[in-house]
């Protein structure tokens, strides 16, 4: 009798979950051979209905939209993945990786789904996606400064934790607090304690992923190839990472913020501009300063119609009294006031920064989904020279064209910690020799119009293509957290050779691509774990 019982339940979970499935005859019996294995791997059915979302279950598209962070990729023409999994234990990732091994279906692996083209939860083959917001655990050790990270979580989260047991603690991440951890550590993420404490990739000490071979390991088994691999080489490439070890970094208690805005179109803003280029790498690695053009209303009084703004962005590490005379000794022209700075724990930051009142809740760091949602299109240079100030006029003068959106240039100066770590240190290649990452950013309200769409991406494309001259070269770097479809753009069908993977291999990585190759080959040589832009395995 128990064992008709366990059998009945077993036939009622597949049953519960074919059901919710897709009426598409073409894939089904791939999709049903897959859902079969996967319960046949899982102990309950309770556990397979919380697991599980397919294309009729009445929550998966709020599911699969709620960490679409790009408003392009939500449309309903796009593909959408046979099913999404969203594991609260290693044990249903690992019946997920074998089951999608059995019956040949990709992996998409999503924490926040911040990547710029989306390819964390799209493909054009038949797909899972690996959704990883029920592991999001932080544990922070004051005493040792470290903290394990489980995958899932948001940089929102891991600064939650590290503000709530030490005021003196932080992290060098990103920004912003609704980007996943896995794809920003494992990409290059960088924010505003780069010049100081290097990438957050720099300060990962250990790390615990699943292989294609259903193993998982940590540093010590995994071998220095494949830990150096993930700290900048892209980890959706190599695994599924299940939670990273971070040496937390020390902050002081107080840290000064400023922000200096002018109009771009003055001319006494322009050398500004200029002089920004060939110093802000040299500065104290206590002081990060970077600049955004962008268009707004002007500052200049009696002018109403929309003007080039500068603003001239200050993060010190320390207090006002030490930041004051640093500037007026190594930038004096911008004329940075005592009224122009603000006091503030690092914490605090974070919140100014993401447009939060300083004393608001740590809580809203919590939050998974922004209060305003855009499409965007974002592309990043190098910049090894200063650009000659009548190209860079051009280029501002350029943000003028964007006017059913927002168009940002952002540049974010180098130096400091930057420079003192080697290129093949981690597969980030972008260290000594940039003077500044040059970021161009296209953003707008998505209506659903291909070609109003296509008008917002054009500028950020002509753009870049009009600066190729005045940026790095052979090879043209570029930025994996930007990871851009337009570059080596092939007509992907299910894997990429290294012939057509070299083109933006390089781009990302330098020289540091055919390390990664090699990895690639050693930990994955069926090339299971890919993408349109992943790392691919020599044919053995």
């Amino acid at each position: 009798m128990k064992s008709l019982t366990l059998i009945s339940s077993f036939f009622l979970c597949v049953v519960v979950v074919l059901f919710t499935f897709s009426s598409n005859y073409a894939s089904a019996h791939i999709h049903e051979d897959f859902l079969h294995c996967l319960s046949n791997h899982l102990s309950n059915c309770s556990t397979i209905t919380e697991l599980v979302y397919t294309p009729n279950n009445p929550s998966y598209s709020t599911l699969l939209n709620s960490s679409v962070m790009n408003f392009r990729f939500s449309s309903p023409s796009l593909p959408k993945p046979s099913v999404i999994i969203t594991p609260f234990h290693v044990s249903q990732i690992k019946a997920t990786l074998m089951c999608s091994k059995k019956h040949g279906l990709q992996i998409r692996t999503r924490s926040g789904g911040h990547d710029s083209d989306g390819l964390s939860y799209i493909s054009d083959v038949p797909y899972v996606v690996i959704d990883l917001r029920n592991l999001r655990k932080v544990k922070v050790d004051v005493h040792d400064k470290t903290a394990w990270v489980q995958a899932g979580a948001t940089i929102g989260e891991v600064y939650y934790n590290i503000a709530k047991k030490s005021p003196i603690l932080g992290f060098p991440a990103g920004i912003c607090y609704t980007v996943g951890v896995g794809g920003h550590f494992s990409g290059g993420g960088y924010g505003i304690l780069m010049r100081k404490y290097g990438l957050g990739g720099d300060n990962v000490i250990d790390v615990r992923i699943l292989l294609a071979n259903g193993k998982i390991v940590d540093r010590k088994s995994m071998g220095g190839d494949l830990f150096w691999a993930l700290r900048g080489g892209g980890a959706v490439s190599f695994g599924i990472v299940l939670a990273w070890k971070i040496n937390l970094v020390d902050i002081p208690s107080t840290i000064t913020i400023a922000n200096v805005q002018m109009d771009y179109e003055q001319d006494s803003t322009k050398r500004l501009v200029h002089q920004w280029q060939t110093i802000a790498d040299k500065f104290d690695k206590d002081l990060l300063l970077f600049v955004r053009l962008q268009t707004g209303n002007s500052t200049t009084p009696g002018i109403t119609k929309p003007s080039l703004q500068a603003s001239f962005a200050v993060v010190f590490l320390g207090g006002t009294d030490k930041l004051i005379p640093l500037v007026k000794k190594s930038f004096p022209d911008l004329g940075l006031a005592r009224k122009d700075c603000v006091e503030m724990s690092w914490i605090q930051s974070i919140l100014l920064f993401n447009g939060f009142p300083t004393n608001s809740s740590l809580d809203v760091l919590l939050n998974r989904t922004q209060s305003v949602m855009f499409s965007f299109k974002a592309k990043a240079d190098y910049v090894k020279e200063p650009i000659p100030d009548d190209v860079v006029d051009k280029l501002a003068k350029s943000l003028y064209q964007e006017d059913l959106g927002t168009a940002v240039l952002q540049l974010f100066p180098y130096g400091g910690r930057m420079g003192e770590i080697p290129e093949s240190e981690t597969p980030f290649p972008h260290r000594s020799g940039n003077l500044y990452e040059l970021t161009y950013l296209a953003r707008w309200v998505e209506k659903g119009n291909a070609s109003e769409t296509e008008n917002h991406l054009k500028w950020t494309r002509s753009s870049y293509s009009y600066m190729a001259p005045y940026v790095s070269k052979n090879p043209r770097e570029a930025y994996l957290n930007y990871r851009d479809l337009d570059i080596g753009r092939n007509n992907y069908n299910g894997s990429t050779t290294y012939a057509q993977a070299s083109i933006w291999g390089s781009k990302y990585y330098k020289d540091n691509f055919k390390r990664l190759v090699y990895v690639k080959t050693m930990v994955d040589p069926s090339n299971f774990f890919r993408n349109e832009q992943s790392i691919p395995a020599y044919s053995l």
